[in-house]
């Protein structure tokens, strides 16, 4: 998984509420396993229309927002099913940091298994956030997860909180096979040590 230290480039706003992981990628894409390829389905049934066209419309179809790697959303972000695609829709479009006021739990756990960062803040930062995301190609924030800082376009300064065992896990790549991985040695000790003592069980 890669690290996420710091992060800067263009937020896209979506001021939507209860945007649940069927919009985020819709039951069409679950047919796969594999974690690319998906980002073409993130928010398929808004970003295009029903002749599989672009809709000029939806935020992510804008050109200044295309390369967009920050989502800023409306409260209860990744709501609904439990399914796994939607953090990896996101991750594969680009995206690696959403920012709302809150989350469903199992998504929001899901994010950090895969390398997101899911923030939240209060509404008052959000609405801030929203603003600087409606500013196009101007609407660089930069996500500094060391000193758990945003940084708007004018220089406006957001802090937010976060599980410090979460946040050591990004910071340095972690997800459940890296942190089992980093107890090698330990299991490897473990395993001599079980075989000699219980070898009818070897």
């Amino acid at each position: 998984m890669d690290k996420f230290v710091k992060l800067t480039g263009v937020a896209a706003p979506l001021p939507v509420v209860n945007v649940d992981t069927d919009m985020i990628i819709p039951k069409d894409y679950l047919k796969t396993i594999k974690r690319t390829g998906l980002g073409t389905g993130l928010f398929a049934e808004a970003r295009y229309n029903e002749d599989g066209s672009e809709n000029s419309d939806f935020v992510l179809n804008k050109p200044a927002y295309r390369d967009a790697k920050i989502l800023v959303a409306g409260d209860n972000f990744g709501c609904g099913s439990s399914r796994e695609h939607a953090p990896w829709a996101l991750l594969d479009f680009g995206i690696r940091c959403v920012i709302s006021t809150s989350f469903a739990d199992i998504f929001y756990n899901n994010c950090f298994k895969n390398g997101i960062l899911p923030i939240k803040v209060s509404q008052e930062d959000l609405d801030k956030l929203m603003d600087d995301a409606s500013r196009g190609s101007n609407a660089i924030l930069t996500v500094d997860l060391e000193n758990l800082e945003i940084t708007g376009p004018d220089g406006g300064l957001i802090k937010f909180d976060l599980d410090e065992f979460k946040r050591h896990c990004l910071l340095n790549g972690l997800d459940d096979i890296g942190l089992t991985l980093e107890k090698g040695k330990a299991i490897d000790s473990f395993e001599k040590k079980n075989a000699a003592s219980h070898p009818w069980a070897a």
